[in-house]
């Protein structure tokens, strides 16, 4: 059974950084495609990833919501999927997820993102 469970949100200032971490299991850690996704309060999951990325065609990608201040990264022999973000702001509070693109392994189709983690809360105060 594919889990995937985040951990690293915390409260923090605005301009503070945290490094957040999602760990999966249940499948091979050399193909596959982990999105960070968010929900804001009051709002829905948003459906487009906030970042992902990809051992298929070794792509990272980032919203340009964070572009330049959040970094994606893994480490394939902790099976562990890593977002550090920097310079938050208040807007960056929210509840984040990992999930996983169990067809192609590609950052493309954020439609077909399963496995949600349980989440972990960041809060940005101004």
């Amino acid at each position: 059974e594919v889990q995937l469970v985040e951990s690293g949100g915390g409260l923090v200032q605005a301009g503070g950084s945290l490094r957040l971490s999602c760990v999966a299991s249940g499948f091979t850690f050399d193909d596959y495609a982990i999105g960070w996704f968010r929900q804001a309060p009051g709002k829905e999951r948003e459906g487009d990833g906030v970042s992902c990325i990809s051992s298929s065609d070794v792509v990272t990608y980032y919203a340009d919501s964070v572009k330049g201040r959040f970094t994606i990264s893994s480490d394939n022999a902790k099976n562990t999927v890593y977002l550090q973000m920097s310079s938050l702001k208040p807007e960056d509070t929210a509840v984040y997820y990992c999930a996983t693109e169990p067809l192609l392994a590609l950052c493309r189709d954020w439609d077909v993102f399963t496995n949600w983690g349980q989440g972990t809360q960041v809060t940005v105060s101004s």
